[in-house]
């Protein structure tokens, strides 16, 4: 059976980017990211929805995420659904489902005369690089929920 895991989203920054490294010493950033549905309701009303999701981009995707975006710059995702779990403080399992960017391009950017143009990131994954054990997993996601 064929099976297909890939996400695409456009959306603005809830927060500015969260970046940790691993203790290999591997940077991880946590993206926290709004995206904006409108629709009609049965009545006809114009109704707007907001979904939040957390994007983690890995190495250096992650350090130019951190570098150049900040809380409501818009931005393109593009990668998959990534599950993991761990234990927290308290001694409960805890699990979420968040994107793994594969591809981060940044949107609305206006560059300054001390700024320069952001770059388009985007990184062949190695399947390695997302094993983290759960106490490294617990330390870089603390606050990735709103």
């Amino acid at each position: 059976m064929a099976s297909l895991n890939k996400v695409l989203l456009i959306g603005n920054l809830t927060r500015d980017p969260e970046l940790r490294y691993t203790p290999n010493g591997t940077a991880v950033v946590n993206l926290r990211l709004a995206v904006n549905r409108r629709f009609k309701d049965k009545t006809g009303e114009l109704k707007e929805d907001t979904c939040f999701i957390t994007v983690t981009a890995w190495n250096k995707q992650a350090e130019v995420c951190n570098q150049y975006l900040q809380k409501g710059r818009p931005v393109f995702i593009e990668g998959r659904l990534q599950s993991r779990s761990w234990e927290g403080i308290d001694g409960q399992k805890k699990n979420t489902i968040e994107v793994r960017a594969e591809r981060v391009q940044f949107l609305g950017f206006r560059p300054t005369s001390e700024s320069q143009p952001a770059p388009h990131v985007e990184e062949n994954i190695k399947e390695e690089e997302v094993s983290l054990d759960s106490s490294e997993d617990a330390d870089w996601s603390k606050g990735s929920n709103e």
